[in-house]
């Protein structure tokens, strides 16, 4: 293109989607090119690079072994154990090929599907890189979840094979994992005949002969072996992640191998502006779509080094994120705002004890990013900081902006632009018509996704369309299901989920504006806004605050303090009814806010599923707070 522009390299990716994803797929190693860049013929479903054979280990791994064998390819810190290993590129392919071999003994075939349950250790990834090898459907599932949720993900994937470990650790605390996934497999209608477990030490645990194996003899035993990739179809399952927060039978999002590759190899470059050699510390966690993504596929596509982190943001200190930056030279760090909100109440001489010039720039995503926030890390660390805008079903960022183009800048509040092949449009509630600049929409987006977003839900194609694509009758149009606001530049801002809203007496608000205007608030910390019935108004908003350290002894008046403070920035009607002090807000190991948890209980009503729960004494305070006057 003569025009460098992000702008004329988007609107090729959008006004010719054919040609321009073709390019982009010579970036990736193919056995036989696809016949046909994108199959329309089934709205909505849409299929990329059809015919084409590719492997997505080959890509990440096998490709690299001519120009970087001896490169790191994975380096593994856990603070829980102590333990740090680094992983070349050579080393990665030889462990890949021991699980894929181990897996192969258990009849694991292309098409099986594997579930991992697993905490963050090397292993999970060699399961991960094993599956795709062998063209087998991996199904990560997060370490925190309980038996029942685990055996409905079981019985939905009814995987061939469950790899586990003995126990996870977190702040310290070992958490058996073995006792659970037995729960589960009891619990489970499909339970799978073989179980692998990686037996770290940390837990004792009960086999169960003919059904459990020992990674560790397994290992042994195909010490030497050698498996080659097995290639597949670009439409082929590479793996099925359930989506949080569901209720009921799990929505297990499909996504593919070949658009799945070239969508992340494009991004890696276009949106985090990574390079070969480089290394990317992704603080996130393999269970969720960010440690799927940019923990292991984008980064080992890209040919980079990737990080993979055992432990918490404050242990051993509130200083880990950025000694391991030092010392392994991380280049990009990709994290989440909660872990930056709890760092932010931490002595503020940590973030300068460490030599952080290798790092280019701090990516968040996972939840809004609000502005104080994103100035607090931008200022305090002197680096860039880059909010991107995604979702588990689109497996890589919507909006954001883009590091591979200089014409791009970021503007505070807002994830940034929309992304290559993203025909992103704000619409109205109603009728689905597209709404002014400025004015608030549900952000949508036009048929077809670009490569990389979700196939359908495991086994469900109806419920796939019913959930995504029939928002609008008569329009080809995927929700959301978030709020947005849009300016004249092309630049949105994310207001919250549109069951998120509150109606107060006609006025409809976002819990996003409320907490972003509290979390200005000089004394606060961390805030949560959610609306609870009223018989009066329809809704309230409720605001339950965590107040920063040395500001807890004056409370009445920092409540009366914020409360003016949100009726200077949004007006009284925005005010919150309640504001509640609490020290902890309940939220997942991950670190996503349980706002649905905490209405729940303001309303008198069962938080309902909490097995993701990271303190359940942070929920025990919400009707402790909410019994003070």
């Amino acid at each position: 293109m003569s025009d460098p522009s992000y702008a004329a390299f988007y609107r090729h990716s959008v006004e010719s989607p054919e040609a321009f994803w073709a390019e982009q797929a010579q970036g990736i190693a193919w056995q036989r090119p696809w016949g046909q860049v994108l199959d329309r013929s089934n709205p909505p479903f849409a299929a990329w690079f059809v015919g084409g054979l590719t492997n997505l280990c080959h890509n990440a791994v096998d490709r690299h072994l001519a120009d970087r064998a001896e490169q790191a390819a994975l380096v593994y810190v856990s603070t829980e154990t102590g333990q740090e290993r680094t992983y070349s590129y050579a080393d990665l392919h030889r462990e890949v090929q021991i699980m894929a071999a181990s897996l192969q003994s258990l009849g694991v075939s292309q098409g099986d599907r594997v579930l991992i349950y697993m905490p963050m250790i090397p292993e999970a990834v060699f399961a991960m890189l094993a599956c795709v090898r062998l063209g087998a459907v991996h199904s990560v599932v997060f370490g925190g979840f309980a038996s029942v949720s685990l055996a409905a993900r079981i019985d939905d994937a009814r995987p061939k094979v469950i790899v586990s470990a003995d126990a996870g650790s977190r702040g310290g605390k070992v958490m058996p994992y073995k006792p659970l996934l037995d729960d589960a497999l009891r619990l489970s209608q499909h339970p799978p005949a073989q179980v692998i477990v990686v037996d770290r030490g940390l837990a004792d645990w009960a086999r169960q002969p003919g059904r459990d194996e020992s990674y560790g003899d397994l290992r042994a035993r195909h010490a030497l072996a050698k498996v080659p990739c097995v290639w597949v179809e670009s439409t082929h399952p590479s793996y099925i992640l359930y989506t949080s927060g569901t209720t009921g039978k799990p929505k297990g999002v499909q996504r593919d191998t070949g658009g799945y590759a070239v969508a992340l190899h494009l991004s890696m470059r276009v949106i985090y502006g990574g390079k070969p050699g480089e290394t990317f510390f992704c603080t996130s966690d393999i269970g969720w779509v960010v440690g799927h993504s940019y923990i292991v596929y984008a980064p080992l596509l890209t040919g980079m080094t990737t990080i993979l982190f055992e432990g918490t943001p404050v242990r051993p200190d509130a200083a880990v994120f950025w000694r391991v930056a030092q010392q392994y030279r991380v280049n990009l760090l990709f994290s989440a705002p909660t872990a930056m909100r709890v760092l932010r109440r931490h002595d503020p001489a940590l973030l300068q004890r460490h030599d952080l010039s290798a790092l280019r720039a701090i990516f968040l995503a996972g939840e809004p990013l609000d502005e104080p926030t994103g100035r607090w890390v931008a200022e305090s660390l002197g680096k860039p900081v880059v909010d991107n805008y995604w979702q588990t079903e689109t497996g890589w960022p919507i909006l954001a902006t883009p590091q591979g183009f200089a014409d791009v800048a970021s503007r505070p509040g807002s994830p940034g632009v929309s992304m290559p092949g993203y025909k992103v449009c704000l619409r109205n509630e109603t009728d689905g018509a597209p709404v002014a600049a400025g004015e608030k929409g549900v952000v949508a987006m036009d048929w077809p996704l670009p490569p990389g977003c979700l196939q359908t839900i495991w086994g469900d194609d109806a419920r796939f369309v019913q959930t995504y694509w029939s928002t609008y009758p008569n329009r080809q149009v995927y929700s959301t299901f978030d709020w947005g606001r849009q300016d004249a530049d092309g630049y949105l801002y994310i207001l919250g989920r549109t069951d998120d809203v509150i109606n107060v007496a006609g006025h409809r608000l976002g819990t996003r504006e409320i907490e972003e205007s509290i979390s200005a608030h000089p004394a606060v910390a961390e805030v949560a806004v959610v609306g609870v019935q009223d018989a009066l108004k329809g809704q309230a908003a409720w605001a339950f605050v965590v107040l920063r350290p040395g500001q807890i002894d004056a409370a009445a008046a920092q409540q009366a303090s914020i409360a003016a403070h949100v009726d200077a920035q949004l007006g009284a009607v925005a005010r919150p009814q309640r504001i509640c002090l609490v020290t902890a807000l309940p939220k997942t190991r991950s670190g996503k806010m349980l706002r649905r948890a905490i209405q729940a209980i303001c309303e008198g009503r069962d938080p309902g599923d909490l097995t993701t729960l990271e303190d359940p004494l942070a929920l025990q305070q919400i009707p402790d707070a909410i019994a003070r006057p």
